[in-house]
C-alpha cells in the first residue's frame, strides 16, 4: 500500500494550488493569501497555457451531468471502492497499482472542493461546494455538427491526475490479465521441420485429465 503515498502527494500539491488560486485566510496560523480575482486570465506561455480561475460544479474539465451531491456521493464511494481494490491487488504489477493511485489521489483532490469548499468559502452546506480550476490549455480546433472547441476546458492537478492514471491502466491493464492468467507455450516439430505452437492447459485442466 506504498503506492498511497503517490495518493496524497497528488492531494496534497492538488490543494495547495487551488488556494494559491482562490485564496486562503487561517488567521490563527497567521497565513492571509488573496488569491486570483475570480475569472482572471493570465497568460503563462503565450496563448497556448494560460492560468484562467474559474468554479465549476462537475466532474473533471467541468462535465456536469448531475448534481453536486449526487457527485460528492459518488466520489466517496468510488474512492472507498478504489482503496479496498488496492488492498486486494496490492502485491501485483507496480505501476497498474501506480495508475489506480493517481485515479484516487484527483477523485479525493475535487471531492475535498465539493464537500468542504462550500463551508469554508460561501457558507453553504457539505457536499454543496464547486471545484477550483485553473489550467486552461490551447487545443486544436473542432467543428462537427455545430458543436465548437478550440480550447481543452480548465482543469486542475486531480483533473489531470485521473486523466494520466486511466490512460496508464489502459497501457498496462493487458499485461496484469496475462500475470492474473498466465498461459505457457510449448513448439511442436513435425516431421517436415514445421514448428507448431502448442498451449500447456492450466494446471486443474491437467490433473483432471490424469485422472480421468
Amino acid at each position: 500500500m506504498r503506492v498511497l503515498y503517490f495518493t496524497l502527494v497528488i492531494i496534497f500539491s492538488d490543494q495547495i494550488t487551488k488556494l494559491l488560486i482562490k485564496g486562503v485566510d487561517i488567521p490563527f496560523l497567521g497565513i492571509h493569501h488573496v488569491g486570483f480575482p475570480y475569472g482572471t486570465s493570465i497568460p503563462i506561455f503565450g496563448d497556448f497555457l494560460r492560468l484562467t480561475y474559474i468554479e465549476n460544479p462537475g466532474m473533471a474539465f467541468g462535465i456536469d451531468l448531475g448534481g453536486k451531491l449526487f457527485f460528492s456521493i459518488f466520489s466517496i464511494i468510488a474512492s472507498i471502492g478504489i482503496v479496498i481494490y488496492l488492498y486486494k491487488v496490492r502485491k501485483e504489477n507496480l505501476l497498474f497499482r501506480i495508475s489506480l493511485s493517481m485515479i484516487l489521489g484527483g477523485a479525493v483532490g475535487n471531492l475535498i472542493d465539493r464537500v468542504f469548499y462550500g463551508v469554508i468559502f460561501g457558507g453553504k452546506p457539505l457536499f454543496y461546494g464547486s471545484v477550483v480550476d485553473f489550467i486552461d490549455a490551447d487545443f486544436f480546433n473542432i467543428n462537427f455538427l455545430g458543436y465548437h472547441m478550440s480550447r481543452w476546458p480548465v482543469f486542475n492537478i486531480a483533473d489531470a491526475s485521473v486523466t494520466c492514471g486511466v490512460i496508464l491502466m489502459l497501457f498496462v491493464h493487458r499485461k496484469v490479465v496475462s500475470e492474473q492468467n498466465p498461459s505457457q507455450r510449448l513448439a511442436a516439430v513435425t516431421d517436415d521441420g514445421k514448428i507448431i505452437p502448442q498451449e500447456i492447459p492450466p494446471a486443474s485442466a491437467q490433473s483432471n485429465s490424469t485422472q480421468s
